[in-house]
């Protein structure tokens, strides 16, 4: 019975932050928006203790404050922990999605080829293998590439990728870099075919990173995140411009 009820509470929880989050990060619940702990529990019929485990937690991603006479305001995106990965998904499931999509990518331009440099050096003869691995895997599911399993292994090489760079900054950015990967999926901004230059782009990152190649191996990096960009920007702006 103790079980049930965690696994109820952690359900409505759940389901609670993501609405809340989603409506704050995309605008319908305003900056400056004076929120009420019982209006939020008789809106979405959860205990009080639901609503301040859920306010606790959007508090310290920055999307609200709490303070004693004033009570729970909604904070400016300035405010926001723009590098957490519930933050992203919340912004890419919001109407703000193609901007949103540019300032990642312009993050993992900035890392993923350093990234690749590095485990030119750094790399584990292990983590090659995984990388190989996740090539194989990508290139086997490509006719089904909007799919978890084509996403899990595309995911798997961005996080050994990231990883065995050396550098426990850069793998610590491993979740971010997965969350842009599963919300091209979710928000169907991934062709039902992978491109094969997408897939011949993996294969040379770990190939140059197996062969010791820095140079090769970021070039590679750098234009999987510009193909990356490019196709993902392409579907939203085709999806926008569609007539409903």
């Amino acid at each position: 019975m103790v079980a049930e009820a965690n696994v109820e509470f952690l359900q409505l929880h759940d389901s609670v932050l993501e609405k809340l989050g989603l409506g704050i990060v995309g605008g319908a619940v305003p900056a400056g928006t004076r929120i009420s702990a019982d209006d939020v529990a008789t809106r979405f019929e959860v205990s009080r203790t639901v609503v301040r485990e859920v306010v606790r937690v959007l508090e310290s991603l920055g999307l609200l404050t709490v303070r004693r006479r004033v009570g729970i305001t909604v904070l400016d995106s300035e405010h926001w922990n723009s590098l957490d990965p519930l933050v992203i998904r919340w912004q890419l499931a919001g109407p703000r999605r193609a901007e949103q999509l540019l300032v990642l990518s312009e993050l993992r331009s900035g890392i993923e080829p350093l990234a690749a440099r590095l485990a030119a050096a750094r790399a584990t003869p292990a983590q090659c293998g995984k990388l190989t691995a996740a090539v194989i895997g990508m290139s086997a599911t490509s006719r089904s590439a909007d799919s978890d399993a084509y996403l899990a292994h595309d995911s798997d090489f961005h996080r050994t990728l990231l990883a065995a760079s050396g550098n426990p900054m850069l793998r610590s950015m491993s979740d971010i870099v997965v969350e842009v990967l599963a919300g091209r999926t979710r928000h169907a901004l991934m062709p039902h075919q992978a491109d094969p230059e997408a897939i011949r782009l993996h294969g040379a990152v770990a190939s140059a990173v197996q062969a010791g190649d820095a140079a090769a191996a970021e070039q590679a990096m750098l234009e999987i995140v510009s193909e990356s960009t490019g196709a993902m920007l392409a579907t939203e702006n085709s999806t926008e411009s569609s007539p409903t």
